[in-house]
C-alpha cells in the first residue's frame, strides 16, 4: 500500500481566479475532488493526505462532506509558504512504506501512471511521471541563445512522484539541514541521495492547471471532447 500526498495548498495566482483554483468547479465538482477520487479509486491507496492552505481547511473539510467522500484514509494537514515544505509535513503523517506526491491541479492523471509509480517505488526505484518535449528548447542568457539542448534526452515532469517513504524523509530532512529548496521531489533524491529516479510515461493530457487556457482545456477532457 501506498500514501499518496495531495498539494491542494498553493495560491494559484497566474490562474486569476481571485481564490484557489482547487475550489474552481468543472462539471460541478471542485477540482480538488476530481483529483482525490483517483486515488480514492486506486486499490493500493492507504493513505491520503490533503495538504491545504491553513486558512481553507474548514472549507476542504466542508467540500469533501458535500462531495460525500469522507473517507478514513484522508487526513487535512496545514500546507507551508512551498511546494518542498508543504510536502515535508505531508510526510510527517505518512505510515505507508511507498509515497506518491501529486499536485492537486492535475485532475486527468490515470490508474496506470498510479500503479507504475507505485511499482516502481515498491521495488526501491524513486520515480516520477514525465513526457517528451514537443518543441525544440533553447537556453537563453540575457535575451541571447547560448544552447540547443538535444530535444531526444529532455523531458517535461509531471506527477504523481513516488519513493519509498524512508528515501523521501530522508532527502528531505537533508535538504532541510542545507537549506537547499528543489523544484520537486525527485531533485531533492538525485543531490541527496544516492538513488536513480526512473522515469514512468506520463500523458499530454495530465496537464496542471495553471492558466486560464488550461480551464478550457480541462471542460473539453471532462466532456471528452479532446
Amino acid at each position: 500500500m501506498y500514501a499518496a500526498i495531495i498539494l491542494s495548498a498553493g495560491i494559484g495566482s497566474r490562474m486569476g481566479l481571485g481564490y484557489n483554483k482547487m475550489l474552481y468547479e468543472i462539471n460541478n465538482q471542485p477540482v480538488v475532488v476530481h483529483t482525490l477520487k483517483k486515488f480514492l479509486k486506486n486499490a493500493n491507496c492507504g493513505q491520503l493526505i490533503l495538504v491545504v492552505n491553513p486558512t481553507e481547511i474548514d472549507t476542504m473539510q466542508n467540500i469533501l462532506e458535500g462531495a460525500n467522500i469522507m473517507d478514513s484514509r484522508i487526513r487535512i494537514v496545514r500546507g507551508g509558504s512551498e511546494r518542498q515544505y508543504s510536502v515535508y509535513n505531508g510526510l510527517q503523517m505518512v505510515t505507508e512504506d511507498v509515497v506518491l506526491v501529486h499536485d492537486g491541479a492535475r485532475p486527468f492523471v490515470t490508474q496506470r501512471m498510479i500503479d507504475e509509480c507505485y511499482q516502481q517505488a515498491l521495488s526501491h526505484h524513486p520515480s516520477i511521471v514525465a513526457v517528451p518535449v514537443k518543441d525544440t528548447i533553447k537556453r537563453v542568457v540575457d535575451g541571447v541563445v547560448v544552447e540547443t539542448p538535444d530535444r531526444s534526452q529532455i523531458y517535461a515532469v509531471q506527477t504523481p512522484q513516488a519513493a519509498p517513504t524512508s528515501l523521501l524523509k530522508q532527502a528531505h530532512e537533508r535538504a532541510k539541514k542545507a537549506e537547499f529548496l528543489g523544484t520537486d521531489e525527485a531533485s531533492l533524491i538525485e543531490k541527496f541521495t544516492k538513488s536513480t529516479v526512473n522515469v514512468v510515461r506520463g500523458d499530454y493530457t495530465n496537464i496542471k492547471l495553471t492558466t486560464p487556457e488550461d480551464l478550457v482545456m480541462a471542460k473539453q477532457l471532462m466532456k471528452g471532447t479532446l
